[in-house]
C-alpha cells in the first residue's frame, strides 16, 4: 500500500474533535510513509487532512473539479493538484490514484464517494481496502443502517463486511495494511431472486 484517499467533508463540523482526528490522520498517514490522496480543497476537514499531511512532509495529491477550484479553495500548497472538469471524474482519478479509502465525518459528497467505492468492490471492479474513521460516534448510524439491511437481507454479509470501522487513525492505518477484501461473487443466481 503506497496510497490512502480520504473521503471527508468542506466544512469542519460542530464537534471540534472531527478536525484533530483529520489532522491526527493526515499525519499518520504521512509518518508512515502513505501519500494521502483527497478532494483538493483548503478547508474543513479536507484541509486539516492536508495541512497535516503535508506539515508532516507527507506527499499530497488533491483532486479538485474546476468549478470548484474556481472558488478559490483549492489548496495549492500539496504535492500535485490535479484539476478535473466533473465531480464524476473526480471520483475515478482519486479511485486510481489510491490504494485504500478512509471515509472521515461529512455531507452527502463524502457519502456519496464512500458508497460508490464500496459499490465498486462489491461488483469486483477493485478490491481495496475501505473504512471509516468513526469519530465520536458519527457513524453509528450510518453502521446500523447497513446492519439492518444485513440482517433484512438485502446486502450480504460479505458486503457489509468489506466496511472496516475503527476509531483511532494509527489502528486504522495499521488494519489497512493487512486488510485483503474478500473476493465475492457479486452476481445472483436465478435461485436466489
Amino acid at each position: 500500500m503506497k496510497s490512502v484517499c480520504v473521503f471527508c467533508g468542506g466544512n469542519p463540523g460542530r464537534d471540534p474533535a472531527y478536525l484533530a482526528a483529520a489532522a491526527r490522520l493526515g499525519a499518520e498517514l504521512a509518518t508512515s510513509g502513505l501519500a494521502l490522496v483527497y478532494g483538493g480543497a483548503t478547508v474543513g476537514l479536507m484541509g486539516a487532512v492536508a495541512d497535516a499531511a503535508i506539515a508532516h512532509g507527507g506527499e499530497v495529491v488533491g483532486v479538485i473539479p474546476d468549478f470548484i477550484a474556481g472558488r478559490e479553495i483549492a489548496h495549492l500548497g500539496v504535492t500535485r493538484l490535479e484539476i478535473v472538469s466533473t465531480m464524476h471524474e473526480r471520483k475515478a482519478r482519486m479511485a486510481a490514484l489510491a490504494d485504500a479509502f478512509i471515509a472521515l465525518p461529512g455531507g452527502f459528497g463524502t457519502l456519496d464517494e464512500l458508497f460508490e467505492i464500496l459499490t465498486w468492490a462489491q461488483l469486483g471492479l477493485h478490491r481495496k481496502p475501505i473504512a471509516v474513521l468513526n469519530i465520536a460516534g458519527y457513524f453509528d448510524g450510518l453502521l446500523a443502517f447497513l446492519d439492518r439491511a444485513r440482517d433484512e437481507q438485502l446486502l450480504r454479509s460479505e458486503y457489509r463486511a468489506m466496511l472496516l470501522v475503527e476509531t483511532d487513525p494509527a489502528r486504522l492505518v495499521a488494519l489497512l495494511r493487512v486488510q485483503s477484501p474478500p473476493v465475492v461473487e457479486a452476481w445472483l443466481k436465478p435461485d436466489q431472486t
